[in-house]
C-alpha cells in the first residue's frame, strides 16, 4: 500500500469508530484563531465571504480526537483480517441484502444512468456509513480547521475547509447541521467537501443534492464518482485467485502493475476454484495484502475506480468483498496467515458482554471497542500471561468462553 493521501471520502471504518474510539485519549482543546487569522486571505480568494468566515469560525477551539484519529487510521495500522471481519461481516452483508430490494428502482435507474451495479454501490454505502446508520458526529467546520492547523498534510485539509464554508455559505446544509467524520467526510457515502462540490447529484430533481437526507441522491452520487473514477459496468472488479508456490516472485508485483493474461496463465495462476482464467481477461494486477501466505487477488481497473473512493488497498478490498457477497458470493477460499483470526461485530459484542461479566466497566455493548474495552482486555490478557497489546480476536473470545 502507498502513504496515506486523502481521497474523495473517508472510509466509515473511521467515523463508525471500531477503532477510533480506541486511540489514546486527546489533549485539552486549543484556541486557532492565530492559525485561523492566517487563514483568512485565502478563504476570501477561494470563494469564502467575509461574513461567513466570521460567522463560522470566530471563537473556533481545535477538535485534539480528529488529530488522534488522523495518526491511527486503520487501514494501515490493523491486520487486514481484523479490518474486513469487522467490515464484511454477516450483518453487514445481510443489511446490505435488504437495502438492495428496499432501494431497487432507485439502484435500477443509478445503474442505467451511470453503469455501476446496485451491488457495487450498495458496498459503499455499507462500509461507509453502515446503510445510513452512523455518518459521524464531529463538526465538519471544527474538524477541518482543526486540520488545517494542526497535524499532518495541513494544505489538504485547508483546502477542504474553505469548500465546507462555501457548501455552508450557499446553503446546502445548517451549520449546526453539518456534521460527519472526523476528516470532514459527510452523509450516507462520506463525501469530503470539495467532491461534495464537484460530483454529487441531485437525483430526485428536487433542486437540492441532498447526501445527508436523501438516499436517492447519495447512491446517483457515489454511482456518479465511481464512473468519473473509470468504472466500467462491463468488467469485475477482480477474484481470487490460486499463485503456484515460487511462480511470482514475493516482490514487483502489486496492484498497479498491471500485466496481460498470457503473463499470468504462463505462471500457472488460477481461480480459486483451480477453473482457467477468464478468456477475455483485461489487464490485471496481481495483489496479495497479505503477503504469499495469505488470499492472493488479480485485479483490474474497477479495483482502481474503488480504491480511489478512499486510497488504501484494505478499503478497495473491503468494498469489493462486500458487493461480491452482496451478489451471493461466498467468503474468501484462502485463510488469512493467522492463528488469532479477527472478530465480527457481532463476535465483539459477546466479547464485551464477557469483559462485563467478569466486572470490567467497558461501557455499552456496542462493538465498538473503545478506551474502556481495550483497557479491559489488556487486563485480562496479562492475568492470562499473555502478550499485553489490547487486540481482540478469535483467541481470546474462546478462551473467555471457556472460562
Amino acid at each position: 500500500m502507498r502513504a496515506w493521501t486523502p481521497s474523495a471520502v473517508v472510509c466509515s471504518a473511521l467515523l463508525l469508530s471500531p477503532w477510533v474510539a480506541s486511540a489514546t485519549l486527546a489533549p485539552t482543546p486549543r484556541d486557532l484563531s492565530a492559525c485561523l487569522a492566517e487563514l483568512q486571505a485565502p478563504a476570501r480568494q477561494a470563494g469564502v465571504s467575509a461574513a461567513t468566515w466570521r460567522t463560522h469560525t470566530t471563537g473556533l477551539m481545535s477538535e485534539p480526537r480528529a488529530v488522534a484519529a488522523l495518526n491511527t487510521q486503520p487501514e494501515f495500522s490493523t491486520p487486514i483480517w481484523d479490518y474486513l471481519a469487522v467490515l464484511v461481516d454477516e450483518e453487514r452483508v445481510a443489511q446490505g441484502q435488504a437495502m438492495l430490494a428496499t432501494h431497487a428502482d432507485v439502484l435500477r435507474r443509478v445503474h442505467a444512468r451511470f453503469g455501476v451495479d446496485p451491488a457495487t454501490v450498495v458496498a459503499v454505502w455499507g462500509v461507509e456509513s453502515n446503510y445510513g446508520q452512523g455518518f459521524g458526529r464531529f463538526p465538519i467546520v471544527q474538524a477541518l480547521a482543526t486540520l488545517s492547523c494542526e497535524g499532518r498534510r495541513q494544505a489538504f485539509f485547508r483546502g477542504e475547509l474553505f469548500a465546507a464554508l462555501r457548501i455552508v455559505q450557499a446553503g446546502h446544509f445548517p451549520a449546526e447541521q453539518f456534521v460527519g467524520s472526523w476528516a470532514g467526510a459527510f452523509g450516507h457515502t462520506q463525501f469530503m467537501p470539495t467532491t461534495f462540490e464537484r460530483l454529487a447529484v441531485d437525483f430526485d430533481s428536487d433542486g437540492r443534492a441532498d447526501l445527508m437526507g436523501n438516499t436517492a441522491d447519495a447512491l446517483a452520487s457515489t454511482a456518479n464518482f465511481l464512473q468519473r473514477a473509470g468504472w466500467q459496468d462491463s468488467q469485475v472488479w477482480g477474484f481470487e485467485v490460486q499463485v503456484p508456490k515460487g511462480a511470482v516472485p514475493a516482490s514487483g508485483e502489486g496492484r498497479r502493475v498491471k500485466r496481460e493474461a498470457s503473463h499470468w496463465r504462463s505462471l500457472g495462476l488460477r481461480r480459486v476454484d483451480g477453473s482457467d482464467l477468464p478468456a477475455n481477461l483485461p489487464m490485471a494486477g496481481l495483489m496479495r495484502p497479505s503477503g504469499p501466505q495469505g488470499p492472493a487477488f488479480l485485479v483490474m481497473r474497477n479495483f482502481d475506480a474503488v480504491f480511489s473512493y478512499n486510497a488504501a488497498e484494505s478499503y478497495g478490498l473491503a468494498i469489493a468483498h462486500l458487493a461480491d457477497r452482496l451478489r451471493g458470493g461466498q467468503p474468501f477460499a484462502t485463510a488469512w496467515p493467522t492463528d488469532d483470526p479477527g472478530l465480527s461485530r457481532a463476535e465483539r459484542r459477546s466479547l464485551q458482554t464477557l469483559l462485563l461479566m467478569r466486572g470490567h466497566d467497558i461501557g455499552e455493548v456496542d462493538g465498538a471497542l473503545g478506551e474502556k474495552s481495550r483497557a479491559a482486555i489488556k487486563a485480562e490478557q496479562a492475568r492470562l500471561g499473555w502478550a499485553v497489546d489490547g487486540r481482540a480476536g478469535q483467541r481470546l473470545l474462546q478462551t473467555l468462553r471457556q472460562l
